[in-house]
Protein backbone atom coordinates (compact mmCIF):
# COMPACT_ATOMS: atom_id res chain seq x y z
CA UNK A 1 0.00 0.00 0.00
CA UNK A 2 1.24 3.72 -0.76
CA UNK A 3 1.67 6.22 1.52
CA UNK A 4 0.62 9.46 0.60
CA UNK A 5 2.10 12.48 2.38
CA UNK A 6 0.18 15.62 2.53
CA UNK A 7 1.70 19.58 2.65
CA UNK A 8 -0.43 22.09 4.40
CA UNK A 9 0.44 25.29 2.88
CA UNK A 10 -0.15 28.58 5.61
CA UNK A 11 -1.01 31.89 3.96
CA UNK A 12 -2.85 34.95 4.27
CA UNK A 13 -4.43 36.99 1.79
CA UNK A 14 -6.65 40.14 1.11
CA UNK A 15 -10.57 39.91 0.95
CA UNK A 16 -11.39 41.30 -2.80
CA UNK A 17 -14.61 41.16 -4.73
CA UNK A 18 -14.40 39.05 -7.78
CA UNK A 19 -16.04 39.36 -10.97
CA UNK A 20 -19.49 38.11 -10.08
CA UNK A 21 -19.20 35.55 -12.48
CA UNK A 22 -18.55 32.55 -9.81
CA UNK A 23 -22.40 32.38 -8.96
CA UNK A 24 -23.17 31.74 -12.12
CA UNK A 25 -20.53 28.89 -12.83
CA UNK A 26 -21.27 27.22 -9.00
CA UNK A 27 -24.79 27.16 -10.38
CA UNK A 28 -24.09 25.12 -13.80
CA UNK A 29 -25.49 21.50 -13.20
CA UNK A 30 -22.30 19.17 -13.95
CA UNK A 31 -19.89 21.68 -11.99
CA UNK A 32 -22.03 21.20 -8.68
CA UNK A 33 -22.17 17.18 -9.49
CA UNK A 34 -18.07 17.32 -9.95
CA UNK A 35 -18.20 19.26 -6.87
CA UNK A 36 -20.11 17.06 -4.56
CA UNK A 37 -18.49 13.87 -6.31
CA UNK A 38 -14.93 14.66 -5.60
CA UNK A 39 -14.62 17.68 -3.33
CA UNK A 40 -17.94 16.20 -1.20
CA UNK A 41 -19.95 19.28 -0.65
CA UNK A 42 -22.48 20.93 -2.93
CA UNK A 43 -21.11 25.12 -3.52
CA UNK A 44 -22.63 27.82 -2.31
CA UNK A 45 -23.42 30.38 -5.22
CA UNK A 46 -20.32 31.95 -5.69
CA UNK A 47 -16.91 32.24 -4.70
CA UNK A 48 -14.73 34.25 -1.84
CA UNK A 49 -12.07 35.80 -3.68
CA UNK A 50 -8.45 37.02 -1.97
CA UNK A 51 -5.67 38.59 -3.53
CA UNK A 52 -2.33 37.37 -2.80
CA UNK A 53 1.42 38.47 -2.69
CA UNK A 54 4.96 37.80 -1.21
CA UNK A 55 7.36 34.81 -1.17
CA UNK A 56 4.89 32.68 0.57
CA UNK A 57 2.59 32.89 -2.09
CA UNK A 58 5.20 32.42 -4.88
CA UNK A 59 6.34 29.19 -3.08
CA UNK A 60 2.64 28.25 -2.21
CA UNK A 61 1.96 28.66 -5.98
CA UNK A 62 5.28 26.33 -7.12
CA UNK A 63 3.91 23.49 -4.97
CA UNK A 64 0.31 23.63 -5.93
CA UNK A 65 1.87 23.79 -9.81
CA UNK A 66 3.89 20.38 -8.81
CA UNK A 67 1.22 18.79 -7.51
CA UNK A 68 -2.11 17.20 -8.98
CA UNK A 69 -4.52 18.71 -7.04
CA UNK A 70 -8.52 17.73 -7.36
CA UNK A 71 -9.54 17.92 -11.02
CA UNK A 72 -12.58 18.94 -11.81
CA UNK A 73 -13.03 17.82 -15.51
CA UNK A 74 -15.48 20.09 -17.57
CA UNK A 75 -18.57 19.50 -20.06
CA UNK A 76 -17.80 20.47 -23.34
CA UNK A 77 -17.17 24.74 -23.83
CA UNK A 78 -15.58 24.89 -20.47
CA UNK A 79 -12.26 24.81 -18.89
CA UNK A 80 -11.05 22.60 -16.72
CA UNK A 81 -9.83 23.23 -13.25
CA UNK A 82 -7.76 22.25 -10.55
CA UNK A 83 -8.84 22.26 -6.92
CA UNK A 84 -6.71 21.85 -3.33
CA UNK A 85 -8.81 21.86 0.21
CA UNK A 86 -8.62 24.53 2.05
CA UNK A 87 -9.87 26.19 5.55
CA UNK A 88 -10.28 29.52 5.48
CA UNK A 89 -10.15 31.78 8.57
CA UNK A 90 -9.59 28.53 10.80
CA UNK A 91 -13.20 27.16 10.67
CA UNK A 92 -14.48 27.32 7.65
CA UNK A 93 -14.00 24.03 4.66
CA UNK A 94 -13.79 24.22 1.17
CA UNK A 95 -11.55 24.20 -2.16
CA UNK A 96 -9.37 27.07 -4.10
CA UNK A 97 -10.30 26.46 -7.73
CA UNK A 98 -7.50 27.80 -10.42
CA UNK A 99 -9.11 27.41 -14.13
CA UNK A 100 -6.99 26.36 -16.19
CA UNK A 101 -7.45 29.31 -18.31
CA UNK A 102 -5.35 31.66 -20.29
CA UNK A 103 -4.69 34.91 -18.52
CA UNK A 104 -5.77 33.89 -15.32
CA UNK A 105 -4.52 36.39 -12.93
CA UNK A 106 -1.71 34.54 -10.74
CA UNK A 107 -2.74 36.72 -7.67
CA UNK A 108 -6.24 34.94 -7.58
CA UNK A 109 -7.31 32.37 -5.38
CA UNK A 110 -10.58 31.34 -5.61
CA UNK A 111 -12.71 29.51 -2.91
CA UNK A 112 -15.67 27.93 -3.03
CA UNK A 113 -17.22 26.10 -0.25
CA UNK A 114 -20.90 25.04 0.97
CA UNK A 115 -21.29 27.70 2.51
CA UNK A 116 -21.06 32.03 1.98
CA UNK A 117 -17.71 32.28 2.98
CA UNK A 118 -17.84 36.41 2.87
CA UNK A 119 -20.82 36.37 5.15
CA UNK A 120 -20.16 34.00 7.48
CA UNK A 121 -16.38 35.40 8.63
CA UNK A 122 -18.23 38.91 8.53
CA UNK A 123 -15.25 39.75 6.04
CA UNK A 124 -14.78 42.77 3.92
CA UNK A 125 -12.56 43.91 1.14
CA UNK A 126 -9.52 44.57 2.39
CA UNK A 127 -9.75 42.18 4.99
CA UNK A 128 -6.60 40.09 5.69
CA UNK A 129 -7.71 36.28 5.91
CA UNK A 130 -5.61 33.25 6.68
CA UNK A 131 -6.26 30.56 4.82
CA UNK A 132 -4.38 26.64 4.68
CA UNK A 133 -4.43 24.93 1.45
CA UNK A 134 -4.28 20.79 2.06
CA UNK A 135 -1.38 19.30 -1.17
Amino acid sequence: MAVTETETLLLVGEACSGLGEGASFTALEWVRREFLAKLGFEPYPGTFNLQMSGPDWDAARRVMAREAGIVITPEAGFCAAKCFLVVVGGCITGAVVFPEVAGYPPDKFEVISAVPVRQALGVADGDKVAVSVVC
